[in-house]
């Protein structure tokens, strides 16, 4: 049985191939720069890497590429040998508290939900109805970035204002990175030796996106992104928690537009716009000497430090604190800064295992730890093809 799995960006294409006999990844890659000059197709193989520079005019013309190159390397025979196509979709909203079969009415949802997620929904509906127009016969699956977070109470997913918006608007927080979350827990329950469904864990999504997940029995009760991506953490551009009252004050006072102040927070906040970098392992290299990336640093850790008191707040327990991400799974430096003076909580980091762990996934709690801590590669493309395949196991019985 194999499964592909694709996310499909405004202006790229990624994917990953995987036999779902044993959970192996065969080959993958991306298209870039769809609809420009300068894009170029890539495709990598236990063997060896196909890499060329060509027009790809729109995504349908990438799928094209994409299902010529899967047979040219000797991954498929044929198309038929698929048994799915699994797609990220980023915003599920309301409507989608699971992954599923996409219909026509899944589709129609999707669309209606662009306002939330305008360049990340329409590239995802663009990959679906490539993948349609392709082979019209493929049976497709929506994994929804929002879905793993729908079990969130209402307290905590409801913003304080007019109760309309919430009720009537869809105003309210979602969250997003919930299959990377969702994978977090399935490794860390193993780790544990328990059941994903009596295991509680603090998870860490740390990249130039960024969020934090209470995770409580196997359900999300809390999350740092909201009714967008942009709540939370301080990221890699975008500036996370923030008082809304600035964005009064630069449209009055400074005349800035609305257009101006989203590509603001956005694009030209978080780490970026404190220093000027945005890659934490230059940011941590220059913060030895230079206050200006130091203050980078420290900014960083103190929210994420701020969230896991928060999260350990409303947890009932917590079995482990796990870090992801390029950063979170990578940086040994801003785990250690990051779980520095919480002894309060039971939380004693060992600092030999903590800088020479490189595995997957390792444990880098000291034994007198209550809690313990793991650093773990996070595989969000395994974790939809693994939501696709049960999706269409259920669907067949």
């Amino acid at each position: 049985m194999k499964i592909l799995v694709i996310n499909a960006g405004s202006s790229s294409l990624k994917f990953k191939l995987f036999k779902m006999q044993d959970e192996s990844c065969l080959g993958f890659g991306h298209i870039e720069a769809i609809g420009k000059e300068s894009s170029s197709v890539t495709l990598e193989l236990k063997e060896n890497i196909l890499h060329k520079h060509m027009p790809v005019s729109d995504h349908v013309e990438a799928l094209n590429i994409l299902f010529d190159l899967l047979v040219e390397s000797g991954l498929i025979v044929s198309l038929d040998e698929l048994y799915a196509v699994g797609h990220r979709v980023v915003h599920g909203g309301s409507y989608f508290s699971e992954a599923c079969l996409i219909d026509e009415n899944v589709l129609e949802r999707i669309g209606e939900l662009i306002p939330l997620a305008p360049l990340h929904n329409s590239a995802n509906i663009s990959g679906i109805l490539a993948v349609r127009e392709h082979y019209a016969q493929m049976k497709q699956v929506a994994v929804f970035d929002t879905a793993f977070h729908q079990s969130i109470p209402s307290y905590a997913s409801q913003y304080a204002l007019p109760r309309y918006l919430y009720e009537e608007e869809n105003v309210r927080r979602f969250g997003f990175h919930g299959t990377s979350h969702a994978y977090m827990l399935k490794q860390a329950s193993g780790l544990l030796g328990k059941s994903p469904q009596k295991t509680s864990i603090i998870s860490l999504h740390l990249g130039n996106g960024a969020s934090i997940c209470a995770i409580q029995n196997g359900k999300s009760i809390d999350t740092s992104m909201g009714m967008t991506p942009l709540e939370g953490l301080v990221m890699g551009s975008r500036s996370g928690d923030i008082d809304p009252g600035i964005f009064f004050y630069l449209h009055r006072h400074k005349g800035y537009s609305v257009d101006e102040i989203d590509d603001m927070l956005n694009q030209e906040s978080g780490l970026l716009g404190v220093c000027g970098e945005n890659d934490m392992r230059l940011i941590l290299q220059k913060a030895k000497d230079d206050p200006l990336y130091r203050s980078a640093r420290d900014l960083f850790v103190y929210r994420i430090r701020k969230y896991i008191g928060a999260y350990m707040a409303v947890l009932e327990r917590v079995d482990a604190i796990v870090f992801t991400g390029g950063i979170g799974k990578n940086s040994a430096e801003i785990r250690a800064l990051s779980l520095k003076d919480l002894q309060v909580f039971g939380i004693v980091t060992d600092t030999e295992k903590n800088e020479a762990g490189k595995s997957s996934a390792f444990s880098f709690h000291d034994k007198g730890s209550r809690i313990k801590l793991f650093a773990i590669q996070t595989d969000e493309e395994l974790e939809i093809a693994l939501q696709t395949k049960e999706v269409l196991v259920k669907s067949s019985l």
